[in-house]
């Protein structure tokens, strides 16, 4: 079975009845992993059903997005707050730093039901019975079942924030497609291409999603925003960032790890040494890509810092001053019921707490000292030790 761009976008059409799509900005992005999956993703039969449920979801949720606005414009006049993203290298404890500013209930948060299936918009009356919960449960019992390492690996809730790269699939401009697959020529476009229409999308999303269901001041993450700030601060002027910081070497061969497992999925093809030199070569340069950003744009519209630097050592030896830290350098409020809320989710997810992920940089043709090398600039600049 091969790929078709035009019968996927079909095939949605067909399962909603709906026919717009939107910004037509969306579509090369389609056609690039369409070809990717067709000429080098190497994939097995499981792999083949994954990507088509993937990219037909995708292509769905744009639809009923779109005729959600047709029928609601007034959505557009919505005012997005903030938002605070967490980034940073992935492996480095943006998850756990996540999950802790998620706690804080003057934020809005972007749920993993909610993420996979943004309409019918959510409403503050039902967000906690949604029947996407459920949905979203038995999907993940079901990834579970079928590949139990991955609970080890990483930590998912339906409830629970999410990062933000479902909502950049659907312009189809995202790094989730290549941690899913190999696609080496997909990659080489996405380190490259205009990122600002995936922003603006992803901008129209948290509108819809906050429209009925507050509050508005809004907390994302993925670490693949490094990638693109520029274009993500395009679309939202007063962003302002949590910066996860870790020693690479220690951070790659979990990278790697947590890759091949999930390509595991889609393909039977190894190639662990290749992982290890694209995703060091990707990751150094996102990681160049941000110091360039923060060294131009380190602070607001109004003069206050956009960032605040959060190391591995301190969130996990002192999460809740960790971030009351990063608060006091970012100006943001941290309440009474922040310390009440944060504090409880830190007594309840203690580190190690999901079992311990074993996985060794040499199985990628990679050494600490290699590593380090390739990172320096970063090391020089921020608190990596740990």
């Amino acid at each position: 079975m091969t790929f078709d761009a035009d019968e996927l976008q079909d095939g949605a059409c067909a399962a909603t009845g709906l026919d717009d799509f939107g910004s037509p900005y969306y579509r090369e992005g389609l056609e690039r992993i369409v070809e990717a999956l067709n000429t080098e993703a190497d994939l097995n039969d499981v792999g083949r059903v994954i990507q088509h449920a993937t990219i037909s979801n995708a292509l769905i949720q744009r639809l009923k997005i779109e005729d959600t606005y047709s029928r609601h414009p007034e959505i557009d006049d919505q005012v997005v707050g903030g938002p605070v993203f967490v980034i940073g290298l992935p492996r480095t404890g943006t998850t756990a730093l996540s999950q802790l500013v998620a706690a804080d209930p003057q934020f809005r948060s972007l749920r993993m039901w909610e993420s996979q299936a943004p309409t019918p918009p959510p409403e503050t009356a039902t967000q906690h019975s949604d029947p996407r919960i459920a949905q979203a449960q038995a999907g993940l019992k079901m990834l579970d079942d079928m590949f139990p390492l991955m609970k080890t690996l990483y930590n998912s809730e339906p409830t629970a924030p999410t990062e933000c790269q479902d909502l950049m699939g659907m312009s189809f401009r995202t790094f989730h497609f290549d941690g899913a697959v190999r696609a080496p020529g997909y990659l080489a476009w996405l380190m490259n291409c205009d990122m600002r229409g995936t922003y603006v999308f992803h901008r129209r999303v948290l509108k819809l999603l906050q429209w009925r269901c507050p509050p508005v001041l809004w907390h994302l993450k993925t670490p693949v925003h490094m990638f693109a700030l520029d274009a993500l601060v395009e679309s939202y002027p007063d962003a302002k960032f949590m910066w996860s910081h870790r020693d690479p070497a220690k951070v790659m061969g979990s990278v790697c790890s947590l890759i091949r497992y999930v390509r595991s999925w889609s393909s039977d093809r190894e190639d662990a040494e290749e992982l290890g030199a694209e995703q060091v070569d990707s990751w150094a340069e996102g990681t160049r890509r941000a110091m360039d950003f923060r060294n131009r744009m380190g602070r607001d519209r109004m003069g206050h810092a956009r960032f605040a630097d959060v190391s591995f050592a301190d969130l996990q030896n002192d999460p809740v001053h960790t971030l009351q830290t990063s608060y006091e350098t970012l100006g943001l409020r941290f309440t009474a019921a922040t310390l009440e809320s944060v504090r409880r989710w830190a007594d309840n997810h203690r580190p190690g707490s999901r079992g311990s992920h074993d996985y060794d940089l040499a199985d990628y043709g990679l050494t600490p000292e290699g590593v380090r090398e390739r990172f320096a600039d970063y090391l020089a600049a921020y608190d990596a030790t740990a």
